[in-house]
């Protein structure tokens, strides 16, 4: 009895057509990195930092927006070359356009008068202060009068 390889590709590209959830928009994960930066959340004693991968931006494409505990980063990045050819008479252009909008609610812990970010090599960075009564304390012995 022998053994027969067939390398048909064929079913898979129709199990990605068929099996996508094409319908369900709130499902982001598959296109993170590519047109959704990646975002990570870490808590710290003081803080909550929020980490967003937009490498090849600039600190000026982005809009952080406050509105209640609702925290929104978006940015809206349009670029048009222009080429011209004065001899041939063509003209060639090339557009570039991205958009995203992440939401996040925010805990009431977070003091939101001392929110800070910036941006350095490609990640946007987030600090979320929490509020001194919401850090936790440290275990103490309470004294019995």
């Amino acid at each position: 009895m022998s053994l027969i390889r067939r390398d048909n590709w064929l079913p898979s590209v129709f199990d990605d057509m068929f099996n996508s959830d094409w319908l369900n928009r709130n499902d982001n994960y598959g296109h993170i990195g590519t047109s959704i930066p990646a975002v990570n959340v870490k808590e710290t004693h003081d803080s909550f930092n929020v980490e967003v991968a937009a490498p090849g931006m600039k600190k000026d494409d982005f809009e952080i927006e406050l509105d209640h505990n609702l925290l929104t980063i978006s940015s809206e990045v349009r670029e048009e070359h222009k080429s011209e050819n004065k001899e041939e008479k063509f003209t060639r252009r090339e557009f570039s356009y991205s958009a995203f909008k992440r939401s996040f609610n925010l805990p009431d812990s977070i003091d939101s008068s001392k929110i800070m970010a910036n941006y350095v090599d490609g990640v946007l960075k987030i600090e979320l202060p929490k509020r001194e009564e919401a850090k936790v304390q440290p275990k103490r012995l309470i004294k019995i009068d």
